[in-house]
């Protein structure tokens, strides 16, 4: 072969060789993304890296569809915690007059009426501001809505500062309640959000449970500050002494001994409720300068497929969300069941004192039953991702335990089971942990299932759902001379009417399947890869036989 054969055949061999490499860069930049964890060195000796193949063709991309490259930011544990402080926050603002209800009708003169309505400017603020917070949200981002939040919920607790005089007291402390229940719809709806947005798909479920157990979190809060900030008059103790024993004339007597102008215990009490409020008041400041200095909306890069594609607008979002059947099954079996329960547990206090329950009695039931039903969502949530598309399973075996736990706690206080303080304790304990282990399950599948709905238009309504039905559980409360044991059947009816709901739904995992669909490409596409670079080699030896 002569010098000008050589020369030519190699120059035609690189220009083959130049054209499938460019070909093969191409496609890895149109085809190929990375999702690199940051939470080990970054200097490529630890790093995770999981390869996908999101198949998009770069000519035709839209909106909806995946591109770019993804990324899992070591940052995401510390917006997770400021969120959690956030809702825990909100909720123990909320829940603080509950646990301390004996104490405020002597300093204050409260009814029973009165107890309820603190509760209820919760669902009353909810269903005023959950859909411009989830404007904000869609809109102007996670950021925005979380400060708009903090903001209220510092200057709720503020104006309850003001005085403990009444009748003043019962007005600014209602204010205070309605701008702290303003900022309910962030921080019960946007934890799904949150995670869609920060976290990988296997950590999704995991971290919407640990944002919703810390909503809970803050009642049980609630519960062991209240009665410790303002312990219960020795007057009370006696009375519920004396309520155990059956002893109607002796309670009396004590009724108006307590009504007796007795100007110290009651100068004690408000002072003890004064302290607590600015203690509350200074730590809600203290959240809103947090969200303040640094607290982003997203990350740089999406940790996800799913997460890199744009959502539906706002309004498009929502009339595709109110035409969703499966939604409307998952929202009402939420927020019934947990929507009454939630708002029992906010008068606790009230509902067992009929029963020979202290106000300290109470106060350490609902803590032991939110502690354990924050350990119940964080658990489910990791089966949950560990255990993908079993979510309505989950449900169903949660819900059927709930049932026969509220059915016993009815069958103690109608006396048709010996009363047992052990008993009151166990069966609340059990039926709240089941309950509450529920809601990062139902959030997760209305989010899957209402996809590309936005997550923040999905869990918004959802929560909406939950208020109205507390804010009727309530409402019935203010009815005068209704008495409580009714509130324990509703409770219970609430939980059974879900079973069959759940039994007759169907999964679906819109979102988890595109996740999954880019992980199983993976194979495809190193299957590709490989044939390409055998092609390529082929390619070569055959040229190199080529002569002009």
């Amino acid at each position: 072969m002569s010098a000008k054969q050589l020369c030519f055949n190699t120059v035609r061999i690189l220009h083959k060789l130049d054209k499938m490499e460019m070909t093969d860069k191409d496609s890895g930049e149109r085809n190929l993304a990375y999702i690199v964890s940051d939470d080990e060195n970054i200097d490529g000796k630890k790093e995770k890296i999981y390869e996908r193949n999101s198949d998009i063709d770069f000519n035709e991309t839209d909106k909806n569809e995946p591109k770019g490259e993804s990324k899992v930011y070591k940052r995401r544990w510390y917006v997770l915690a400021l969120f959690c402080v956030l809702t825990c926050t909100e909720t123990t603002i909320w829940n603080t007059w509950g646990p301390i209800a004996s104490s405020c009708e002597k300093a204050f003169g409260w009814d029973v009426s009165i107890m309820a309505l603190l509760p209820n400017w919760l669902p009353i603020s909810f269903v005023l501001s959950s859909f411009v917070f989830s404007w904000i949200v869609d809109v102007k981002g996670i950021r925005w809505a979380c400060l708009i939040a903090a903001a209220l919920i510092a200057v709720g607790s503020g104006v309850r500062c003001i005085t403990s005089e009444p009748p003043y007291v019962t007005w600014t402390v209602n204010i205070g309640q309605f701008f702290n229940g303003l900022g309910g719809p962030v921080a019960m709806g946007i934890a799904p959000v949150l995670s869609v947005a920060w976290f990988p798909p296997h950590q999704r479920t995991t971290a919407t449970a640990t944002a919703t157990a810390f909503n809970y979190l803050g009642v049980a809060v609630s519960y062991l500050l209240g009665p410790y900030m303002v312990p219960e008059s020795q007057e009370g103790s006696t009375l519920h002494n004396q309520t155990r024993e059956n002893n109607v004339t002796g309670m009396l007597e004590n009724l108006t001994s307590i009504d007796g102008n007795d100007d110290a215990e009651l100068h004690r009490i408000r002072h003890d409720i004064m302290i607590l409020m600015y203690i509350e008041c200074s730590w809600c400041v203290f959240v809103f300068l947090l969200v303040l200095l640094y607290f982003p909306a997203k990350p740089k890069l999406p940790p996800s497929i799913s997460a890199s594609v744009e959502r539906l607008d706002f309004k498009s979002g929502f009339r595709k969300l109110i035409r969703n059947k499966m939604f409307w099954m998952v929202g009402l079996t939420y927020g019934v069941s947990t929507g009454v329960l939630g708002m029992w547990e906010g008068v606790l206090d009230v509902n067992l004192k009929p029963h020979g329950v202290s106000q300290t009695e109470a106060g350490w039931i609902g803590f032991y039953s939110i502690i354990a039903g924050n350990i119940g969502a964080i658990a489910f949530g990791k089966f949950a991702d560990v255990f993908s598309k079993h979510m309505r399973l989950f449900l169903i075996g949660l819900y059927i335990v709930a049932t026969a736990a509220f059915l016993w706690l009815n069958l103690i206080l109608n006396g048709i089971i010996d009363n047992s303080l052990v008993q009151i304790y166990a069966s609340i304990i059990i039926g709240t942990l089941c309950v509450n282990a529920s809601p990062p399950l139902f959030f997760e599948m209305a989010c899957e299932n209402a996809y590309p709905v936005a997550e923040g238009i999905t869990n918004f309504a959802l929560t909406l759902l939950f208020n109205i039905a507390g804010l009727i559980f309530l409402a019935i409360q203010m009815v005068p001379n209704i008495g409580t044991i009714w509130e324990n059947w509703v409770l219970l009816g609430s939980i059974v009417v879900s079973i069959p709901v759940l039994l007759s739904m169907h999964d679906t995992y819109n979102r988890l399947n595109m996740d999954e669909g880019s992980r199983n490409d993976d194979h495809g596409g190193k299957q590709i890869q490989q044939e390409q670079e055998d092609k390529k080699i082929t390619t070569s030896q055959d040229d190199e036989q080529i002569t002009p």
